[in-house]
């Protein structure tokens, strides 16, 4: 073996031929073979080269036959080798570049198809779509404005115009940037980064099938300032109109066009889904919106979903980790350990929202829109329970973790049990709110108050207090619930004049049939099959997403309960060590709809918080900053409309 560095071996010396073999086999034997390896590479490459070169032309004074690179010594074949590389890199240079002019690859030679849309009609249709929010930076796109994340609406108008059923006016979309005009765009939602829908609604003009009459075809010119394709008429009639059959006393120079509105129409839903990302789904699109539809003004009713557990976050064993319920005007002897909600407070809170009311202490101010009436109206607002099934997570109902008790024993643990939850998955609640229109962040301000008094913090009556504005006209400051559990579930647009909750809008969903009236005769109208069910169909596209995310919470939840069941599972020991660790923690933990709670120092009640500015001055501030002596010029023009009247712009 080698002797360790700085320990000398007495058999070298008694042994000198024995030191001059290690020397040899150490030093100069591993050199001499590198040094060969190097001739016998080099050797190589030369041949190889040769042979790479054989039909070029010799150098000058050069002779390439009768050499024998055996006899030349190590310097002059490296010298030799070099040369030859520098020739075989300047012909492969040089045949590189005469391939690449005289052959041009496919695509540099393949034309974009060329599309004239005034060959084409259109149709003003609605379109119902869902979309999961936490890959986007909100729904609405803005000009000039870069995000760290694609909006919804910048997806969605590269789908319809990749599919070519919009051509905006403006530079006949040259530019490839989002721009509606011409396509009579409406949005109904603008929902925030990380917020998804699963009813979100936008209405537009697109392409249609729907054959040009002959005096369309023969005029092609554009009209500026209106949408390139070629309207048809009637644009906005009821489907039951659509459906009937052309009038006998029609224009006798016209020939009648044999056309369905529905069958014969192009897929709308199955085009755009094609080209959409998975996580956003066109669902249903209707045919014949009322006359003087807009998605955003036309709906009456907003309907929002916001989902949580239950527990909310991870429970702690241990007396330390419990509250007593008596901020909400319950008995002293009723506990609760942190991370279980009170739903009974929270539904009793929330059902307090519901009527018109003032909510500038539920929102966040935007001072550009210098708006002044915070009024809305809330039809409903209670908390459910969602039914799911599951076994993931269960060992959270074990007793050392189970939430409301009556009084607290020695050891951590409680007497009697007020609630006997079946074991299984923790629960899922979801915070049901259905308005007429929403303000800024509205519903996340709601959910945060909602689960400061689910924990206890504060009591139900909150609600009424800060909804009185002569006694609380400045909101105080507290953080609103995170973004991702909050979907806009559905856009409801009922008859005018009506009272109904009910959606009226003929929607026409991938498999279904369009149904309409025809005089007084109920029609069936069978549409393009396919689109739901089987290879690329809406169901298996979002089986795909459900079971990417539902593998993800198995093992989640599986790895979970490993890590509760390993080691010691007796629970009066896990309470004991909790209780070891003494008295309860002067920072509380805050539940806000995320993934956990936030350590937030000791807790101070909503109403003793610091206070914001009034609305009024907040308005007043931005108005001064932007150079209006008076705020009325801002509220009676608008802000946008004053500030392009001063740039010398028209304004419509």
């Amino acid at each position: 073996m080698i002797p360790a560095p700085g320990k000398t071996s007495p058999k070298l010396f008694e042994n000198p031929s024995l030191h001059l073999r290690r020397v040899w086999v150490m030093f100069l034997a591993p050199r001499l073979l590198y040094s060969y390896i190097q001739i016998r590479g080099l050797i190589f490459n030369a041949s190889r080269l040769l042979r790479g070169i054989a039909h070029s032309k010799p150098r000058e004074g050069m002779k390439e036959q009768g050499i024998n690179y055996k006899e030349w010594e190590p310097e002059k074949l490296i010298e030799r080798v070099t040369l030859l590389e520098k020739q075989l890199r300047e012909l492969s240079e040089k045949s590189h570049s005469q391939s690449s002019v005289a052959t041009p690859s496919p695509q540099a030679t393949r034309l974009r198809r060329t599309f004239d849309p005034s060959k084409y009609s259109t149709r003003f249709i609605a379109l119902k779509f869902a979309y999961l929010g936490q890959r986007y930076n909100g729904f609405e796109h803005h000009a000039n404005n870069t995000t760290p994340l694609p909006t919804i609406e910048e997806m969605l108008w590269k789908a319809l115009d990749k599919a070519r059923l919009i051509v905006p006016t403006e530079n006949l979309n040259t530019t490839g940037d989002v721009n509606w005009e011409g396509c009579d765009y409406s949005k109904c939602g603008r929902t925030d980064r990380g917020v998804s829908a699963f009813g979100q609604v936008i209405s537009l003009r697109v392409r249609s099938n729907r054959p040009l009459a002959r005096h369309a075809q023969q005029d092609s010119s554009l009209d500026e300032g209106k949408c390139p394709f070629s309207e048809i008429e009637p644009a906005v009639t009821p489907l039951q109109q659509i459906l009937q059959q052309p009038n006998s006393d029609n224009d006798a120079s016209e020939e009648p066009i044999s056309f369905d509105p529905v069958k014969d129409e192009i897929p709308y839903v199955q085009v755009l889904n094609r080209v959409l990302p998975p996580d956003i789904r066109i669902l249903a699109w209707c045919p014949t919106p009322p006359p003087n539809f807009s998605s955003r003004f036309s709906c009456r009713e907003r309907r929002y979903r916001y989902f949580f557990t239950q527990p909310a976050f991870m429970p702690t064993p241990g007396g330390s980790n419990v509250r007593s319920d008596v901020d909400h005007n319950r008995s002293s002897d009723s506990y609760r350990r942190d991370g279980w909600l009170n739903i009974d407070a929270m539904n009793e809170a929330a059902t307090k929202f519901e009527g018109l009311h003032d909510f500038r202490n539920f929102c966040k101010i935007d001072a550009s829109k210098q708006i002044e009436s915070f009024q809305r109206r809330i039809f409903q607002s209670k908390i459910v329970e969602i039914d799911q099934t599951s076994e993931q997570a269960a060992s959270v109902n074990r007793p050392a973790f189970l939430g409301l008790h009556s009084s607290p024993t020695t050891n951590g643990l409680f007497d009697r049990q007020e609630q006997n939850p079946t074991l299984g998955t923790p629960k899922v609640y979801a915070f049901v709110l259905h308005g007429s229109a929403f303000l800024w962040h509205q519903v996340r301000h709601m959910v945060a108050i909602l689960f400061l008094i689910g924990q206890g913090f504060e009591s139900p009556d909150l609600i009424t207090t800060m909804l009185d504005i002569n006694a609380n006209p400045a909101k105080p400051m507290y953080e609103m619930a995170e973004d991702a559990p909050l979907v806009l579930w559905d856009c409801i647009f009922p008859l005018e004049g009506g009272d109904s909750h009910e959606d009226a809008m003929e929607w026409i969903y991938v498999g279904d049939t369009a149904c309409g009236v025809a005089g007084n005769t109920k029609v069936s109208r069978p549409v393009p099959k396919g689109g739901k069910y089987g290879t690329g169909g809406l169901a298996e596209d979002l089986w795909k997403v459900w079971r990417q995310r539902k593998m993800d919470e198995l093992l989640a939840g599986t790895l979970l309960n490993e890590v509760l069941a390993q080691g010691s599972v007796d629970e009066h020991t896990q309470a004991a060590e909790q209780n070891a660790q003494g008295p309860r923690s002067a920072s509380e933990k805050v539940f806000c709809g995320g993934d956990e709670a936030r350590l937030k120092g000791k807790y101070i009640p909503v109403l003793e918080r610091p206070r914001m500015e009034s609305v009024g001055t907040i308005n007043a501030r931005y108005a001064a900053k932007k150079g209006f002596e008076k705020r009325d010029e801002v509220r009676d023009t608008g802000f946008r409309a004053v500030v392009l009247e001063r740039r010398g712009d028209h304004v419509e």
